[in-house]
């Protein structure tokens, strides 16, 4: 199965562009893991936060709402796929992203 639910805020407005006459929005979303360990004594020990950056990418009806409502600094809940494409840039050097294929979103208050 290949599922994941991300909760964050969005990293940077919707870019948007066409593909076969759908519609695509591309953002990032920025989630954040609270960490803690123990200490020699047994107490809990606050670590740093981790953030970690998501490419997400919406097609259609889902690409439109984010174009007009979805901006930098919104929160975010998406489901959906992780998939991973590989390409040769122009100077013939291989490379690869991974990205979410959204599903299902809400757009949650701030």
């Amino acid at each position: 199965m290949n599922k994941v639910i991300l909760l964050g805020h969005v990293g940077k407005d919707p870019k948007m562009r066409m593909v076969d006459s759908s519609s695509v929005a591309e953002f990032t979303l920025a989630t954040n893991e609270r960490r803690t360990a123990r200490g020699a004594d047994g107490s809990i020990v606050e670590m740093p936060e981790i953030t970690e950056w998501h490419n997400i990418v919406m097609w259609g009806r889902a690409a439109e709402f984010a174009e007009k409502y979805i901006r930098k600094g919104s929160r975010l809940l998406v489901e959906g796929k992780i998939r991973t494409r590989y390409w040769e840039d122009h100077n013939a050097i291989k490379r690869t992203i991974t990205e979410i294929y959204v599903d299902s979103f809400e757009l949650l208050p701030k």
